[in-house]
């Protein structure tokens, strides 16, 4: 198959395809934040997990509090460019209103909860409410 580039003819290239489309900007930074929110799971998760299963470390190794306010700083803007470039890109309201739902409950698990259950129901509920609009962006803009 040739490219547009190689053709003989007069005729005007064919617009991309939205799959075609896909490969700029915003889909690299849908997979980023779907890969901070991975990972923000895999830290919510696996880090008491960590903890229960090594007490001999669970005192020497802590990332502290500002480890989930620097991660949130991260998450909150990149998600939200994705998120609304997507939407200009595709027109749905879907996957920003999970995602603002999702970067308010890791919000308030990071600022507002008390205890590591609470802070860890907060932050996983609401990283999983991201990926998830991340992933139903990224999809829409294969279409």
């Amino acid at each position: 198959m040739t490219s547009c580039d190689e053709r003989q003819s007069a005729a005007p290239c064919p617009p991309l395809k939205a799959s075609e489309q896909a490969n700029g900007p915003t889909a690299w930074l849908d997979g980023f934040a779907l890969c901070a929110s991975s990972l923000c799971t895999l830290h919510c998760l696996g880090l008491p997990l960590l903890f229960a299963l090594l007490p001999a470390f669970a005192s020497r190794i802590d990332p502290g509090e500002s480890f989930h306010l620097i991660i949130l700083a991260l998450a909150v803007p990149t998600s939200l460019f994705a998120l609304v470039q997507g939407q200009r890109r595709h027109g749905g309201r879907a996957p920003i209103l999970a995602g603002v739902a999702g970067l308010t409950l890791m919000s308030i698990g990071a600022l507002f909860a008390h205890g590591a259950l609470a802070e860890t129901l907060w932050t996983v509920t609401g990283s999983l409410l991201l990926a998830g609009a991340h992933i139903l962006n990224w999809r829409r803009g294969l279409r």
